[in-house]
């Protein structure tokens, strides 16, 4: 579609709504795995020990390397949405700058999300908190990854003059999806690392 003209409104439509269903059945496999957290946190059966997080488990500090990770993940957000109103404004110079901004601190996230695990006290099979844990993080920083793979073929897009500010269905769509992973942090964060431990 690049060189032949817009998409009709009928497939920006649809392309529309199947990114939001995309979305949607993302948030309800991170409801999934939240359930499966609370469930084991509120009640610890006995096979749990009746503690949370199980005895023998340091949790990870909410105030360290997550919180940074967070005020970084926040502030890619920020970026984006920059990206997004120079682009509807015709700032070029914005746009690439903002996506630019977006894909360093994604991966910045990504590489201290690796650390974090590296210096972790625990890990996936130390039972029920090891697999909550790195289950909710792991295939969050999967979507960061995906995400960040997102942003920057749009990213390459708008270097190759692909997209106007009246065209640009598929940068919309990656914001969109870098919001719901922002969302989703927050959620972690706040349940996760912050209430869980």
């Amino acid at each position: 579609m690049t060189y032949i003209g817009n998409h009709t409104l009928a497939v920006q439509r649809g392309l529309n709504m199947g990114v939001a269903l995309f979305i949607i059945s993302e948030a309800l496999f991170f409801l999934a795995i939240f359930w499966a957290f609370f469930h084991s946190s509120l009640s610890p059966s006995i096979e749990l020990g009746a503690h949370w997080p199980p005895i023998g488990i340091e949790a990870v500090n909410p105030f360290e390397l997550p919180l940074l990770n967070t005020i970084i993940l926040l502030s890619s957000g920020v970026t984006i949405t920059y990206a997004h109103h120079s682009l509807i404004q015709g700032n070029r110079a914005g746009t690439l700058y903002g996506m630019i901004f977006t894909v360093v601190l994604a991966i910045i996230f990504t590489i201290l999300q690796g650390i974090e695990y590296s210096v972790s006290s625990f890990n996936i099979s130390d039972g029920t908190y090891g697999s909550c844990f790195y289950f909710g993080t792991g295939f969050h920083g999967l979507h960061v990854m995906i995400g960040t793979a997102f942003i920057a073929v749009g990213l390459w897009r708008m270097f190759a003059y692909h997209c106007t500010e009246n065209h640009h269905l598929g940068i919309e769509s990656s914001i969109l999806y870098w919001h719901f992973v922002d969302v989703v942090w927050l959620f972690l964060f706040l349940s996760i690392y912050y209430w869980g431990s």
